[in-house]
C-alpha cells in the first residue's frame, strides 16, 4: 500500500512539475518582441552590425525624434475631427424648401379656374380640381427636392471621410520619413 501511495505521489508531483513548466511565461530570448520599425511597416537592417539591443535603443530614440520633428504620433489615438454635417431632417428640409404643395395648389387653382371658366363658365369647380392636381404635383416636387438634399449630404460626408483618411495616411508617411532619416543617419538601411 505504501508503494502505491509513493508511486502515486511521485506521479502527481511529476505532473505538477510538467504543468508548472508549461505555464511559465516564455523568456524574452525565446520570443523576441516585435521591433518598433516593423510595427510602423518598415524593415530595418543593421548595416554596421548593430546588436538587437542597440537597434531597439536607436529605434526608440528615432521614434521620439521623428515625433518631435513632425508633430505626429502614429500610435496616439486619432484626434477628433469635426463631425460632418448631418443630413437635414424632413421637417427642416420642408421648412427650407418651403411650401411646394401650397404653391402647387395655388398654381393649380389659378389654372383650373381659367380652364373651368373657358370650358363651362364655372371657375370654382375648375379651381378646386386644379388645386388638387397642384397639391399632388407640389408634393412630388417636394419629395424630389428632399431626395436631392439627402444625396448631396451623403456625398459631402463621403468626401469628408475620404479627406480625413488621406490626411491620416499623409501624416503617417511624413512620420516614417523622419524615422527613416534618423535611422539611416545611425547606420541602418531602411526600406
Amino acid at each position: 500500500m505504501r508503494t502505491i501511495t509513493a508511486i502515486t505521489a511521485t506521479g502527481i508531483a511529476g505532473l505538477l512539475a510538467l504543468t508548472a513548466q508549461a505555464q511559465t511565461a516564455p523568456t524574452p530570448e525565446s520570443t523576441p518582441a516585435k521591433p518598433l520599425s516593423t510595427t510602423l511597416g518598415l524593415v530595418v537592417f543593421p548595416a554596421k552590425n548593430q546588436t538587437k539591443d542597440q537597434q531597439a535603443t536607436d529605434e526608440t530614440e528615432c521614434y521620439a525624434w521623428s515625433k518631435q520633428q513632425t508633430g505626429v504620433d502614429p500610435f496616439a489615438a486619432p484626434t477628433a475631427t469635426p463631425a460632418p454635417a448631418q443630413p437635414q431632417t424632413a421637417a427642416a428640409a420642408e421648412q427650407k424648401s418651403g411650401g411646394e404643395r401650397l404653391r402647387g395648389a395655388a398654381r393649380g387653382a389659378a389654372a383650373g379656374a381659367v380652364i373651368g371658366e373657358i370650358a363651362d363658365d364655372d371657375a370654382s369647380e375648375g379651381a378646386s380640381i386644379g388645386a388638387a392636381a397642384g397639391v399632388v404635383a407640389g408634393g412630388r416636387q417636394q419629395r424630389k427636392t428632399q431626395a436631392q438634399a439627402q444625396q448631396q449630404a451623403a456625398a459631402q460626408q463621403k468626401e469628408a471621410a475620404a479627406q480625413s483618411q488621406q490626411a491620416t495616411v499623409d501624416q503617417k508617411a511624413m512620420f516614417n520619413k523622419g524615422f527613416t532619416a534618423c535611422l539611416e543617419a545611425r547606420g541602418y538601411t531602411v526600406k
